[in-house]
């Protein structure tokens, strides 16, 4: 319609190149399940990795044909990606209804560079905020803070369809944020016993040009 809004982004290219950048995207997603790029190009590629995984919930002859027609390339010979989505990612995905990506922005590496973001297939072992929930936890654990409403319903949130072994993923994960930071202490009481024993002499054990004895 004349006037009318887009109703998706063309990231500066013609039909047949977006439609193969987002075809590349997606299926790196689906190998990688997380991969960096920029927003514009996640959101995009974000739209297609959904409808491809609602077609592989389906599980029918039809939805399997219009998924090979949306990833694969004429020239190409088939990949393991069909083979995932109808597999593992259907069965990661049989009871969630919706939302199986997740789009996170993150800082650019350059000053010049577009804004940049994550996508990343939730519930995946690369989870990012599966990840956070765990630090926040082995923080208040160690810290011997009670657990407050919030972290409990974002825990909730995270474990909701994640299976029975959600829970044990989760204090997996926790135990190893325990462990990285009980390393973490002992390195840094270790370097600071080694440079500042001296405290008439501070920088004493420092190397470099600047630090003069």
């Amino acid at each position: 319609m004349a006037g009318g809004a887009a109703k998706y982004r063309h990231l500066s290219r013609k039909s047949s190149h977006r439609q193969a950048l987002l075809r590349n995207l997606v299926t790196s997603l689906f190998e990688h399940e997380s991969i960096s790029t920029t927003w514009h190009k996640a959101k995009e590629a974000q739209r297609l990795a959904d409808k491809l995984i609602t077609l592989g919930k389906k599980n029918t002859e039809n939805s399997r044909r219009k998924a090979t027609e949306l990833t694969i390339f004429p020239q190409q010979r088939p990949v393991e990606l069909i083979p995932k989505l109808f597999g593992p990612l259907r069965e990661r995905y049989a009871e969630r209804p919706g939302g199986y990506t997740r789009v996170l922005r993150i800082e650019p590496l350059k000053e010049d560079q577009a804004p940049s973001a994550i996508l990343e297939l939730v519930d995946s072992p690369k989870d990012i905020r599966f990840a956070m929930m765990a630090k926040v936890v082995a923080r208040q654990r160690a810290e011997n803070l009670p657990e407050t409403p919030i972290t409990r319903a974002n825990l909730k949130k995270v474990l909701q369809f994640r299976g029975s072994k959600g829970k044990s993923e989760m204090e997996e994960m926790i135990s190893r944020f325990d462990e990285l930071t009980a390393g973490g202490k002992e390195v840094k009481k270790i370097h600071q016993k080694s440079v500042y024993h001296d405290p008439l002499n501070p920088n004493k054990g420092r190397k470099g040009p600047l630090y003069k004895q």
